[in-house]
């Protein structure tokens, strides 16, 4: 079993910053490619961003290309979103999910692909 759990989220104005982190455990987190999506209030999931296991590929929702991006610490089981230029429409619950995977330069938007999920950290983001 993966145990994912996120931190780091909190309120912010618009044009700022915030970095969320989700910690894993229960499997080696170099097999697993990891994502985040957002689930805003009366709205579905959506897809926010994934990178692949080896650090390098990654891929964004065209909503938050050019301002969010992800790393990964392999030595530290944790991966990170960095966001920036925070916009008031960013406002959500983030999760963070893992799908075991052998490919190295694979990632994911589907969020039918993931088989963990963690149970979300809230982001506000005030005008």
């Amino acid at each position: 079993q993966v145990h994912l759990v996120e931190s780091g989220g909190g309120l912010v104005q618009a044009g700022g910053s915030l970095r969320l982190s989700c910690a894993v455990s229960g499997r080696t987190f170099r097999s697993l490619v990891m994502g985040w999506f957002r689930q805003a209030p009366g709205k579905g999931r959506e897809f926010v961003g994934s990178i692949a296991r080896n650090g390098i590929g990654a891929g964004f929702a065209d909503s938050v290309k050019g301002r969010f991006t992800m790393s990964r610490d392999n030595a530290e089981n944790t991966v990170y979103l960095h966001m920036n230029n925070l916009k008031v429409e960013d406002t959500a619950v983030y999760h963070c999910a893992a799908a075991p995977n052998i490919r190295p330069d694979t990632y994911y938007d589907s969020e039918t692909t993931y088989d963990y999920w963690g149970p979300g950290t809230q982001v506000t983001v005030s005008s």
